[in-house]
């Protein structure tokens, strides 16, 4: 069997089929001339572009499916994937869901007759009692944003799948690297391509993955009368991206677990979470359905002024939206990832004015450190 290292350098989007060219071109078109009377694969960008279609070759080979489908951010792929569902039917999300989903689920699909239930998915028995007889949908994220608590993805996909339940995972915060949800029975996966696919903070991308034809028509469906697909420049930088994800996320989850242990040691710091601390209550279950821990993690300060002062003083990190780049991000989910989630919703799920997220670049861990204590030790 081909590493993984190997194939996402060698893979079906590698090889130019035009030229040969060992990077695909940027086919920076709109439309493209037929043979009228043919079933040409190509007739109008919207619908298929070879750029984008590799890419959607690459990320379904990558993630064991079937067919990829590349959007113009993840909320796009994240939207296409909930409009696949219809008038009186119930979808299942976690309690501490990405905000952008969250605010989806809360302020969009109800439009559509499509309700919604929020439940915390590391507890399979009460995932079990929220669903109804007319629940069609689980989403999961796992490790979950911002709180990273763990979900037992075999355990949930395989009772989706006797009660007809579609499963959807969110697979941003591992990527296919490390954890690979179709496997565990999962029907479709998601991505905000921005983030470590992608890895380098200069493209805004969003990809889906299924391994069921008849999803994957529903997919292509939504993504071509919808629009929101991916250009050809910002699918070029996410295969470019791709091609380096292993030694990218080699190197930033070790430096997230230094980092982890030093804030865990801090005693201005009541909290880490990262579920490569042993002390993690989901470190078990991700070590069994996971090759790593990932890159992300959170922590909540002994006071939201401290969060605030160490945001104003840092020096390494970008106080910014977004994870998953070469450079090292803090956020503030209480006014960035999950400003659309109420604050006493966000405050009874734990999502705390003294939170805070880090994406682990590829800076020196030490100096992240140092950078970090520097200021929560003043």
């Amino acid at each position: 069997m081909t590493d993984f290292a190997t194939k996402l350098i060698h893979n079906k989007g590698s090889i130019d089929p035009a030229t040969g060219a060992v990077s695909i071109p940027i086919y920076q078109v709109s439309t493209f001339d037929q043979n009228i009377g043919n079933s040409d694969e190509y007739d109008y960008a919207r619908s298929c572009n070879p750029t984008r279609g590799a890419l959607e070759d690459i990320i379904a080979e990558l993630e064991d499916g079937i067919a990829g489908f590349a959007f113009g951010s993840g909320m796009a792929a994240i939207s296409a994937a909930l409009l696949l569902f219809g008038q009186g039917d119930h979808i299942l999300a976690p309690k501490d869901v990405y905000g952008g989903t969250y605010r989806m689920l809360t302020k969009g699909v109800g439009k559509w007759g499509i309700s919604h239930s929020f439940v915390d998915t590391t507890d399979l028995d009460a995932v079990k009692k929220a669903a109804g007889p007319n629940t069609k949908a689980i989403v999961l994220e796992s490790p979950s944003n911002p709180l990273l608590k763990i979900s037992d993805l075999p355990a949930i996909c395989a009772w989706a799948k006797e009660r007809g339940i579609i499963s959807i995972v969110d697979n941003t915060f591992m990527t296919p690297y490390l954890q690979k949800p179709l496997n565990f029975g999962a029907d479709i996966v998601l991505h905000s391509g921005t983030k470590f696919l992608a890895g380098h903070s200069d493209v805004v991308a969003g990809l889906a993955v299924t391994g069921d034809r008849e999803l994957a028509n529903g997919l292509k469906f939504l993504q071509n009368s919808l629009g929101g697909v991916l250009g050809p420049q910002d699918s070029w930088l996410t295969i470019r991206g791709i091609k380096t994800l292993k030694v990218r996320l080699d190197q930033e989850q070790a430096s997230a677990l230094k980092v982890a242990q030093a804030l865990a040691a801090c005693p201005k710091v009541k909290a880490v979470y990262y579920p490569g601390l042993p002390d993690h209550p989901g470190h078990e279950l991700l070590k069994r359905q996971a090759g790593g821990f990932g890159a992300v993690l959170s922590f909540e300060t002994e006071s939201p002024e401290l969060a605030r002062k160490l945001m104003a003083d840092v020096k390494i990190p970008a106080v910014a939206v977004s994870l998953g780049g070469v450079e090292t991000i803090l956020s503030y989910p209480a006014t960035m990832s999950h400003a659309a989630m109420p604050q006493a919703v966000r405050h009874e799920l734990g999502i705390s004015d003294s939170l805070l997220r880090l994406s682990v670049g590829l800076e020196d861990s030490q100096d992240i450190v140092d950078d970090l204590l520097r200021t929560l030790n003043q």
